[in-house]
């Protein structure tokens, strides 16, 4: 393979990386690809109440049951005078409440705050649970439920269909003298009769069923209690039913909290106790919550990232990241337009030195510390000084004439150009030399040719390293610089004429 295919081969499989992994951070994680994106944050609080009835008192309260693309950012028990703890002897995560003596009303809250996928996750296969017991219940009441699951199965053909009519009968119960009976017949009081009687006609029935607690996510609601739906096991997977409308699926907008039938809130040592959830939607940057659920997944894109670093290093670099930003607008202007410049990449650190200082502030001190520069230099040039005694000459001048600069302003009351100490002063003084050796041999058109156009290309390169959508990508996908890399291999090999040669042509149009 000769070295022009090797440049193409490598500059696809970098360009190819670098696209590959923008995309699954913007999928994937949810990371912005612009700047400013937000994402609505859900505040949801639990206000449990009961009365105490002055002994001991111990309060136990499910917490939410999470699913993918939910992230929790932030958590808060609020309970004066009570202690507090996890109870991690079940399957789901429960907090707990405990106070040696209370009396009266008692309030304990809990509250979280979590960034709720917009799009629901497809259920996850899992291998068919264990056939259910039947419940107990009186010969009667068999003898009902028994008639309603002939009926049923006579309508279906497999688990959901089956789920899907008794769904539709509970609703009709007018429809079969068995139904009205059992609905109006003495059931759990913590429980929606229509939801009790699912389970237990699905229990009976052999099919694996279990309660699921929930609440639709919606801006400003108040003291609701969670909904409750019926979730069965049609062999492949859980799918969930609502027990009013006989919709399938994970409802939009819907916040599981619990799975299963244990208990929502157990409170030992009072009576009355009720639990009710209030709602309110804010608003938090995309960016803040792409890095949580990073990190809650465990991203190797996140763990081994640039968030990963301390906040000071993070700033340093938001400016080392514009760096090849500035390289392609150099390698674009000079191998392809044609712009002399007074070395290959001295107008990228101007270009930094102007995101420092603003642009017209940074542009009139550095035309007056070279021209200034260059007037010295011209002196120096008198004295027969050796090049490495010149230059260094050279920098301490320009070191005095940074800080009579800024002296001066300071005095004058003019913030800005005190500024002048981001100009880097090596490269100052390399260029005032530079600029000054090209005047004796070329003359002063090839130093205003060169000067101007690394001012132009610093420019150009500050509007684009500048620019607010070009800072959020290199910075939240620094994956890009690999295509940066690739385009920048690209142009390497271009060979034809500048765009700046054109005008070698001219007499040639003009002649026909």
């Amino acid at each position: 393979m000769n070295a022009r295919a090797q440049v193409y081969l490598l500059a696809m499989i970098c360009i190819v990386i670098g696209l590959g992994l923008t995309i699954y951070k913007r999928i994937e994680l949810g990371f912005p690809l612009l700047p400013g994106e937000q994402r609505p944050v859900w505040t949801v609080e639990a206000k449990v109440t009961f009365d105490a009835e002055d002994k001991p008192v111990k309060v136990s309260l499910a917490l939410p049951n999470t699913g993918p693309g939910d992230i929790i950012l932030s958590q808060d028990f609020t309970s004066p005078g009570y202690g507090f703890g996890w109870d991690g002897q079940g399957a789901e995560r429960r907090a707990e409440w405990a106070r040696r003596e209370a009396s009266g009303p008692q309030s304990i809250f809990y509250r979280l705050q979590l960034f709720h996928a917009a799009k629901n996750p497809a259920p996850p296969t899992s291998e068919a649970p264990e056939p259910p017991t039947a419940p107990e219940m009186d010969a009667s009441t068999r003898t009902a439920i028994n008639a309603v699951i002939d009926l049923v199965k006579e309508r279906s053909s497999d688990n959901k269909t089956f789920t899907n009519e008794l769904v539709r009968l509970i609703n009709n119960p007018g429809s079969g003298m068995n139904l009205s009976s059992l609905l109006n017949a003495p059931h759990d009081s913590t429980i929606d009769k229509k939801v009790y009687l699912m389970l237990r006609v699905l229990a009976t029935a052999g099919v694996p069923s279990r309660i699921v607690r929930g609440i639709k996510l919606e801006d400003g609601r108040r003291r609701v209690p969670l909904s409750e739906l019926v979730e069965i096991h049609d062999g492949k997977h859980w799918v969930l039913f609502n027990p009013t409308t006989g919709e399938t699926g994970h409802p939009e907008n819907f916040l599981l909290w619990q799975r299963g039938g244990v208990s929502l809130l157990d409170v030992e040592g009072g009576s009355n106790s009720r639990v009710t959830f209030s709602i309110i939607e804010n608003i938090r940057p995309a960016k803040a919550i792409a890095i949580a659920q990073g990190r809650e997944q465990q991203a190797t894109l996140v763990d081994f990232s640039i968030y990963s670093l301390p906040i000071e290093i993070q700033n340093t670099f938001k400016h080392i990241l514009l760096v090849p930003i500035g390289a392609l607008v150099v390698v674009l202007l000079r191998i392809l337009v044609g712009i002399k410049t007074s070395g290959t990449f001295m107008p990228i650190l101007i270009a930094l030195a102007l995101i420092q200082t603003t642009l017209f502030t940074g542009l009139a001190i550095f035309l007056i510390i070279v021209s200034i520069g260059l007037w010295i230099r011209s002196y120096l040039s008198n004295l027969n000084l050796l090049l490495v005694a010149r230059i260094s000459a050279v920098v301490i001048v320009v070191i005095l004439l940074m800080a009579a600069m800024s002296i001066l302003s300071n005095k004058l009351g003019l913030t800005q150009a005190l500024t002048v100490t981001f100009f880097p002063m090596i490269i100052l003084a390399w260029t005032i030399e530079r600029m000054s050796i090209l005047w004796e041999e070329d003359g002063p058109k090839e130093v205003v040719m060169q000067g101007g156009g690394s001012l132009l290309v610093a420019v150009i390169a500050y509007l684009a390293m500048t620019n607010r959508l070009v800072e959020h990508l290199t910075f939240n996908f620094p994956e890009l610089l690999l295509v940066l890399l690739g385009i920048i291999l690209l142009v390497g090999q271009y060979t034809g004429y500048r765009l700046s040669e054109l005008r070698r042509f001219q007499p040639m149009v003009e002649g026909r």
